[in-house]
């Protein structure tokens, strides 16, 4: 084309938001578009093939309801905006835009960023036992978590359970100072950390208090019915299949339940199935069982990480040497 287009965008915030940390967006945006990016204070010029330059345009368009209200672009925005464009799914990419799934303490809006996060949200909201597997970054955990607060907040459950095995349960854990609890808490961080992002720490000190949030080992859980609650099983991959049965056998009256984990990352003995694997299998086509599966394309963390997932899912496709002897 001639003649560069040209986009204004209108707030310095909206720019940035665009922009992404060190321009990452606008290089990510030329890569898709084979356009050439280039953002001068609030004016973005495009230029390239007449086809290439549209394609950027339309994208960048796409995720106008992003950028124009000073909300962080990510990868993961990106790259759903493109497969929107390119499967005329962009009905869909404004309906997550507008879904709205919680709101950080800092007033920080969260969104589903890709179409299976999507899925799994609405899952989430709807079925009474959902299974989510996938590699790390991809928010199964935080996502759940999310949502159980807000339903939590508006009192659709009486008590929040958030659990996970903690692996190295046996003779290590012996030689951790404290109790019981303190000797898991290292396991349970994870799980802390999400619940710090949507309520103030003295909060949740007295919510635990009153057993309204309650975060314990996968152990604690044996010989109880959950009633009325919101449970998530976090690491899932780590159990056995018994542990696994246990658990979900635990579900009560009014209850939803939330499994998540890794299969690419158990921490099992070689010799051990991991329980979420054997329950995947069991469980398929079960009426009121949801699973949700992502991949390395559902990664929101640093874009790195999405390469690195990307990187492991090829070598480990790839067939293996037998050793020599």
């Amino acid at each position: 084309m001639d003649s560069p287009l040209r986009i204004e965008l209108p707030t310095p915030e909206g720019a940035l938001a665009l922009a992404g940390y060190r321009d990452e967006n606008i290089k990510l945006l030329a890569s898709q578009t084979g356009a050439s990016l280039v953002l001068r204070g609030q004016e973005l010029f495009v230029s390239g093939t007449d086809s290439g330059a549209a394609l950027a345009q339309r994208l960048v368009m796409a995720l106008e309801p992003l950028w124009s209200q000073g909300q962080p672009v990510t990868s993961a925005d990106i790259m759903t905006a493109r497969h929107a464009l390119d499967t005329d799914r962009t009905d869909e990419l404004q309906a997550i835009h507008q879904d709205v799934v919680a709101r950080t303490r800092r007033g920080e809006v969260i969104r589903a960023k890709t179409f299976r996060q999507k899925r799994y949200v609405k899952a989430l909201r709807q079925s009474d036992m959902v299974f989510c597997v996938g590699p790390a970054g991809t928010g199964k955990t935080f996502l759940a978590t999310l949502v159980g607060v807000q339903a939590l907040l508006n009192n659709e459950f009486e008590r929040l359970i958030l659990t996970r095995p903690a692996v190295e349960a046996g003779e290590r854990l012996g030689f951790l100072p404290g109790d019981l609890q303190q000797k898991v808490n290292p396991y349970l961080r994870p799980l802390y950390d999400a619940l710090h992002e949507l309520v103030d720490p003295e909060k949740i000190a007295n919510l635990m208090e009153r057993g309204i949030i309650e975060v314990a080992p996968l152990a604690y859980m044996r010989g109880r019915t959950l009633n009325n609650a919101f449970v998530i099983m976090d690491e899932a991959q780590n159990t056995t299949p018994g542990q696994m049965k246990m658990v979900l056998t635990r579900l009560g009256f009014k209850s939803r339940m939330v499994v998540t984990g890794d299969i690419t990352q158990t921490d099992l003995p070689s010799d051990q199935t991991s329980g979420l694997a054997i329950a995947q299998t069991i469980l398929k086509g079960v009426d009121g069982i949801a699973f949700c599966q992502l991949n390395q394309a559902d990664v929101v963390r640093h874009p790195l990480v999405q390469r690195i997932v990307a990187a492991y899912e090829t070598y480990e496709a790839k067939p293996r040497r037998a050793a020599k002897p």
